[in-house]
């Protein structure tokens, strides 16, 4: 593809339109009676698209041809870190009130928070390693061992929404379905001759 450059930038602008979309409704207070789950949900919902549309780069690319895609992994991933850190926020803030002490407790008595925060700090060393330099200094060989922590902290991400779901389940299965299907994608392809790793969450472009 020619204008790659062109495709990012749409790709971040749209990115934040969700959010652009989430404050405008708070400003107007339009979220409902209750607003605390309205951003919950949101910002949980959107860290969970962005994890699955970032995991979904490869198959796609391979499946298609189209090779530029990978150029736009990285920037899906940073978008699935950063809504994810408004998740967590959100819960700390609101749930907790900043009483850190509070969350560890909370967390192991709540199996649904156990499995969402799981997923929350799997990212946070994939997002820390997502520049070249990190690349160059872990070395390829451990970089992308590293990396392939993306499908344990998508995989908990859908745990985490679907034990928090209490009636309507088609979302999680849903979102479960796509992630199997990725995971199986994976797995036929892992042992295919001279395939190059390319299972990150932040790659090199």
């Amino acid at each position: 593809m020619g204008d790659v450059g062109f495709v990012k930038v749409v790709v971040f602008v749209n990115a934040l339109v969700p959010l652009a979309l989430l404050l405008w409704d708070l400003y107007h207070k339009r979220v409902g009676p209750n607003p605390l789950q309205f951003v919950t949900t949101t910002t949980g919902m959107l860290t969970l698209i962005f994890l699955s549309l970032t995991v979904a780069i490869t198959p796609l690319r391979k499946i298609f041809g189209l090779n530029w895609l990978v150029k736009l992994r990285r920037m899906l991933g940073l978008f699935a870190f950063f809504y994810g850190s408004l998740h967590v926020l959100t819960y700390i803030w609101f749930d907790r009130g900043f009483n850190l002490l509070s969350v560890g407790p909370d967390v192991v008595g709540r199996p649904f928070i156990l499995a969402g925060m799981l997923a929350f700090l799997l990212m946070v060393p994939l997002a820390i390693t997502s520049t070249n330099k990190m690349v160059k200094r872990l070395g390829g060989k451990r970089w992308a061992q590293l990396h392939r922590l993306v499908y344990v902290s998508v995989l908990a991400g859908v745990v985490h929404f679907w034990m928090l779901v209490k009636s309507d389940i088609r979302l999680p299965l849903t979102f479960a379905f796509i992630v199997f299907f990725l995971l199986g994608y994976r797995l036929l392809t892992k042992y295919e001759p001279a395939q190059q790793p390319d299972t990150s969450l932040f790659p090199r472009e």
